[in-house]
């Protein structure tokens, strides 16, 4: 990471940060420095390597436009370590500064770096060392300054530096003004902390009015529609309230971001080759090269079969530039993965996508149609955009979302988007589709349905998305849901991986005009490497009657009993039923839907409700 104008090295990210935990628009709060990342515009992609997976490239098309023509991996430097040279520091993700209002921990002034007070050092060769300096403090000689933690955000995605003055001086103007902030206690609440005007000595006001939940008493900052990492406002003028938020809060930042698995293209190996590759032969600019990179390749010995012009014939086609499309239809990305998963004895061994059958539990025949080991996949995911104060991460397929409250990663229409690839294993179970039908045929199961049903509604419609009833997963998505959750935390029992390391992809589908009903799970683990991970998940697969016995069975009692299993009309806003941190929540990096639509209900019997179980008491 780099700061602008003259610019320094600040710090360090890995590749699958700049998508999921500090990507464009978010802030890094770094140990003497905070900052935030910049737009696209100002991405320096000389080191990006091209990502290529197109069933990807096209959904992101569908949201973002057809001008989209890459999906690139963050750029790296050059140099790495304490040695890292001044050109280096140019080559990695931009940031600047924010919030730029600092307060001096010596003598408590508050004051923003454009006015003069503080000077950025950076000691050579140390980045963790790049901070700001009170020169002329009256208490200390240079001491460091810290970034305030206050900043304020609105739903539509805008940040700006809190208005200090404005607040201090309740909107009347004060010439030279001289602000401090000081602690009158030792506990940092916001009622101990104080702002007050030294130039025109005001009546300390307490940070606390900034986020005082009376109407009377609280202060309503205005969003100026500020934009910071695009270094822009928004032309039209905000109609959104601010929020005042702490610089380390989670609700910052969230990121809209499309994932897929790469499969194997059985109906033409050569394009898989290609593209498998593509970071090599995209270089190649006519036929008389071809056999000079045939030989960075020659240890792959599928290219035997292949002539120099097909393989000119495939680069040709993959380069050469689509016609303008005003509209790309968003296609399903979990139905081609499902019909690979479901058919393993058809699907052709590949690098990136190696799967076998496993015999599946005697005692789970009813409910379980076949299991299946993915040994190897390739997971491919890429930002489009992002929101603030509100996720909205769940519905990012949705055609009726409110736009504008996505903020873009450029000012102009992007022609690339940051993605990243990982490599892994996995366990796919797929269920019996009669054994789906006869459950939701049930009255009880039903009526549950028409619940989960009116609370996705109400959910929507506080986030004023156009649609409310569109996108409803329904009870199946549930059901398979909180089966996922259940198996994951018993597998990170067993598999030695953190919980954060098994994700899980959920394909839930009713029999529609696009295919067969779908009915099945997978989980999976990956890492950033070239071999990906070490085979531990895949292991437990071959045995995996002890680990659904014990999924079950752990999750028909919950700490927080009978609280968590009471909690199933949702009618206080959320959506999940009988779930809870204690026995069904995963990390955020885990499930991808946020822990919502979960019920352990709907699973097993719970001390509240035993009518709704999937799993009866003597299978399970």
């Amino acid at each position: 990471m780099n700061t602008s104008h003259k610019r320094y090295n600040v710090g360090a990210i890995r590749p699958s940060q700049a998508l999921f935990t500090y990507g464009v628009g978010a802030v890094i709060d770094l140990p003497r420095l905070s900052t935030l990342v910049m737009g696209l515009d100002e991405w320096n992609m000389k080191n990006a390597q091209v990502i290529t997976e197109d069933r990807l490239l096209q959904i992101v098309q569908s949201v973002l436009g057809g001008q989209v023509q890459q999906l690139l991996s963050p750029p790296a430097t050059e140099e790495t370590g304490p040695t890292q040279s001044y050109a280096a520091a140019l080559t990695g993700i931009p940031v600047v500064p924010f919030p730029r209002w600092m307060r001096c921990p010596w003598c408590s002034l508050l004051a923003s770096i454009d006015d003069g007070y503080f000077t950025l050092k950076s000691p050579p060769n140390r980045p963790d060392k790049v901070r700001y300096v009170h020169e002329n403090c009256p208490k200390a000689n240079r001491p460091d300054v810290i970034p305030v933690r206050y900043m304020i955000a609105c739903d539509a995605g805008h940040l700006d530096d809190f208005p200090w003055n404005h607040f201090v001086h309740g909107g009347r103007i004060c010439n030279k003004a001289v602000l401090r902030m000081m602690h009158w206690g030792a506990s940092g609440e916001f009622s101990d902390t104080v702002v007050k005007c030294d130039t025109c000595n005001t009546k300390p006001r307490p940070i606390s009015e900034a986020f005082n939940s009376d109407e009377n008493q609280s202060y309503h900052p205005e969003c100026r529609g500020r934009r910071p990492h695009l270094r822009d406002f928004e032309t039209k003028r905000c109609q959104l309230q601010a929020r005042t938020v702490l610089l380390s809060a989670s609700n910052i930042w969230f990121p809209l971001v499309f994932n897929t698995l790469s499969l194997p293209t059985a109906d033409n190996p050569i394009n898989q080759l290609i593209d498998e590759h593509w970071n090599i032969w995209q270089a190649v600019s006519n036929l008389q090269e071809v056999a000079l990179f045939r030989k960075v390749v020659q240890h792959d010995l599928r290219y035997q079969e292949y002539s120099n012009e097909a393989i000119w014939e495939r680069i040709q086609q993959k380069t050469a530039v689509p016609e303008e499309q005003d509209t790309i239809e968003v296609k399903d990305l979990k139905r081609p993965e499902w019909n690979m998963l479901i058919n393993p004895e058809g699907v052709k061994p590949d690098l990136d996508f190696q799967v076998s059958s496993a015999n599946v539990p005697e005692e789970f025949c009813d409910s379980i149609s076949q299991i299946v080991l993915v040994e190897r996949l390739r997971e491919v995911r890429a930002l489009t955009g992002f929101t603030r104060l509100e996720s909205l991460s769940d519905y990012i397929e949705d055609e009726k979302l409110p736009r504008d409250h996505i903020m873009p990663l450029s000012r102009n229409k992007p022609s690339w988007v940051p993605a990243s690839e990982v490599r892994g294993e996995g366990i796919f179970i797929q269920f019996r589709e009669e054994a789906i039908q006869r459950w939701l045929e049930e009255a009880r199961v039903q009526e549950h349905n028409q619940t989960f049903f009116t609370a996705h509604k109400r959910w929507r419609q506080a986030r004023n998305i156009a649609d409310a009833e569109a996108n409803y997963p329904d009870i199946r998505y549930v059901l398979l849901h909180t089966f996922s959750h259940a198996l994951m935390r018993q597998l990170t029992l067993e598999s030695g991986y953190t919980a954060a390391s098994i994700r899980e992809r959920i394909y839930a589908q009713g029999s529609d005009k696009d295919g067969s009903p779908m009915a099945g799970i997978l989980l999976y683990t990956s890492a950033s490497d070239s071999e990906g991970t070490l085979g531990g998940l895949v292991n437990l697969g071959k045995n995996l009657a002890f680990h659904l016995e014990g999924a079950l069975d752990e999750i028909k009692h919950c700490a927080s009993d009978p609280l968590c299993a009471e909690h199933a009309r949702l009618d206080d806003a959320t959506l999940h039923g009988a779930a809870c941190h204690a026995c069904m929540f995963a990390p955020e990096t885990s499930c991808e839907r946020g822990n919502r639509y979960l019920d352990r209900s709907v699973l097993v019997p719970t001390v509240e409700n035993a009518s709704l179980a999937f799993f009866h008491p003597d299978n399970a």
